[in-house]
């Protein structure tokens, strides 16, 4: 199997902010989004590009990643150019819509030398992506994850901000299912509310139960609840051991039939149970 990275808890910090760019280096989210994006004004762009691209290899081991301004803007391409140059894990693309941006943004890339590791991280947050998700999770090897942006997706639907997102539940469906389709990661949208921790809670339980590898974040107290709910439970980690034993077990006697628990284990539950147990040491590691 291959390794899993965790990318249960990805944290937005501005990257206007120097002082949040320091506090994030003790911040125990799996992954970082430096942000050039939303979070700065249009007069701060160029300074929170350089303090970003410089503070890329800060982080230790922790996946670090740059949101770049939208194609459609005046600071796009400057911003890849350097990220490109600063060589982080990734690189952020707010509302990509098509293959032909993706094949744009990958040429970008080599054209300003980014390294090898330097990935391609796609968010999808309009109709136009939802529609065309498997087109864009397939334009390239080098896009390795789809980022859901739930509040753009729901200004564009005209959509209310409901328990349970229902109006947001078909886009999101289809992002699922493109991922899924072309072997790429998928994260969760945010979550508005930094103080309503209950409500935070239930949508992170239900990102995982529909399939997300996790979850983007806006503020570091969402950060613990958000580890422990896209992490295996202790529970799940003593299943999937049971089931791959026993398993193994009746391959070894010749037995075609097994059953854990009262249920009948396929080799999909034995698959399921290794990626459990792969995520597990993962988190741990």
């Amino acid at each position: 199997m291959t390794e899993l990275k965790p990318r249960r808890s990805v944290l937005y910090m501005p990257g206007a902010n120097e002082r949040a760019l320091e506090k994030a280096k003790t911040i125990p989210a799996d992954a970082l989004i430096l942000d050039l994006e939303d979070a700065v004004a249009p007069d701060a762009k160029e300074a929170a590009r350089e303090r970003v691209c410089a503070a890329v290899g800060n982080y230790g081991e922790r996946e670090v990643t740059i949101r770049v301004n939208g194609l459609d803007t005046e600071w796009h391409d400057a911003d890849l150019r350097a990220a490109a140059s600063a060589g982080p894990a990734a690189v952020v693309v707010p509302k990509v819509n098509s293959a032909s941006e993706v094949h744009n943004i990958e040429r970008a890339l080599e054209l300003g030398g980014a390294p090898d590791h330097t990935k391609i991280w796609a968010m999808v947050e309009t109709p136009v992506a939802m529609l065309h998700a498997e087109e864009i999770a397939a334009a390239s090897e080098r896009l390795t994850v789809l980022v859901m942006g739930t509040n753009d997706l729901a200004k564009e639907l005209h959509a209310e901000f409901v328990p349970g997102r229902g109006p947001l539940l078909g886009g999101l469906s289809l992002c699922l299912l493109a991922a899924r389709a072309t072997g790429k990661v998928i994260l969760d949208g945010v979550y508005n509310d930094v103080k309503d921790l209950e409500g935070f809670e239930a949508e992170c339980e239900q990102g995982r139960q529909y399939g997300f590898d996790g979850k983007t974040l806006i503020h570091p107290a969402q950060v613990e609840p958000c580890n422990r709910i896209f992490a295996p439970s202790e529970e799940e980690i003593e299943r999937s051991r049971r089931i791959i034993d026993a398993f193994e077990e009746a391959k070894a006697s010749g037995r075609g039939v097994v059953t854990v628990d009262g249920r009948m284990i396929e080799n999909l539950h034995v698959d399921n149970a290794r990626r459990v147990l792969a995520l597990a040491e993962a988190v741990k590691g």
